[in-house]
This record gives C-alpha cells, sequence and structure tokens, in this order.
C-alpha cells in the first residue's frame, strides 16, 4: 500500500466537492451574464478564470493523489509540474488584475486572487521536492494546498457572484432611467 492510498477518501471528497462547485459556477456566471459590461472580458480573466482554474486544480489534485502509483516519483514529478506552473500562472493573474480597469482591487482581492493562491502553488512545488525522500510529511503539504485552493475558489466564487447581484445590479439600475 503505497503513501497515496492512504488519502483516497480525502480526495474522493474534495474532489467531488470541487467538480460541484465548477458546475455552480458555469451556472452562477451564465446567469448574470446577460448583460456584461465594458471591460467584463478583462475583469473575467483577473477574476473569473482563475476561480474556475483553482477549483480545477482540486480536482486535478484530488485525481493525481487517487492514482494507484506504485512509487512515489512519478506522482511527485506531476505535484512539481503542477507547482511550478501554477507559480507561473498566479504571476500571469496578478497582471491582469492590474491591467483590467472595470474594478479597483481591495486588500481582500489581492490576497485571494494572488497571495493565497500563490503560496498554495509554492507549497505543491515544494511538497513535491520533499515527497521524494519524505513523503508522508509532503502529502499532508499536498492536502493543505488543495484545501487552500477549494476554499479560495469558494471565497471568490461567492465575492464574484455577490458583486455582480448586489453592486453591478445596483450601479444599473441606478443608471437606468426611470
Amino acid at each position: 500500500m503505497s503513501d497515496f492510498s492512504e488519502w483516497n477518501h480525502f480526495y474522493s471528497i474534495v474532489g467531488s466537492a470541487a467538480a460541484a462547485l465548477i458546475g455552480l459556477q458555469f451556472v452562477a456566471m451564465t446567469l448574470i451574464a446577460n448583460r456584461p459590461s465594458v471591460g467584463a472580458p478583462d475583469a473575467g480573466a483577473a477574476f473569473a478564470t482563475p476561480t474556475i482554474v483553482h477549483f480545477g486544480v482540486t480536482l486535478l489534485l484530488s485525481a493525481v493523489v487517487s492514482i494507484p502509483w506504485h512509487e512515489t516519483t512519478s506522482g511527485a514529478i506531476v505535484l512539481g509540474i503542477v507547482g511550478v506552473s501554477g507559480v507561473v500562472y498566479s504571476l500571469v493573474v496578478t497582471r491582469r488584475m492590474r491591467a483590467q480597469s472595470v474594478y479597483k482591487p481591495v486588500f481582500e482581492d489581492w490576497l485571494f486572487h494572488c497571495l493565497l493562491p500563490f503560496v498554495a502553488y509554492i507549497m505543491l512545488s515544494v511538497a513535491s521536492y520533499v515527497a521524494f525522500s519524505h513523503a508522508r510529511p509532503a502529502l499532508f503539504l499536498v492536502a493543505i494546498a488543495t484545501l487552500m485552493f477549494l476554499f479560495v475558489g469558494i471565497h471568490n466564487a461567492w465575492d464574484g457572484v455577490t458583486y455582480h447581484i448586489f453592486t453591478l445590479t445596483k450601479k444599473r439600475s441606478e443608471a437606468e432611467p426611470q
């Protein structure tokens, strides 16, 4: 029995949650997409797309750790690729947040859209390296990073939907002639 197999139930739960939340995010965005504002594609690339990516990474990590690996090396390499790719993606998201002009991000936005995902991807990269010599502690790092992606995704999805429903709807109703 590999170190990975001990985590199957955890990743079944987390992966299922991520898959369900991906679907809910698409439903929510479809419902509020009937009146996109100017610059919405830039804001979507900065705020909505990363949320789907984080849920997707949660689902991917759940699948990778649930694979019946015969050795830790292959799984560690995949985790490292995801981690390093995610670090680069986090930098891209940061650039997109700065470039978009629809919404001025506040500290909470920088924290949940840039900093926490960046830290989680760094944790995956470190876990990949550590897994070659200490698989068990590395898997705890992967679990923490996976939960971070899930909770960041939940926060960001909720934040995006409430922004669209309450803030933009109010602005649009105030701007429309009576």
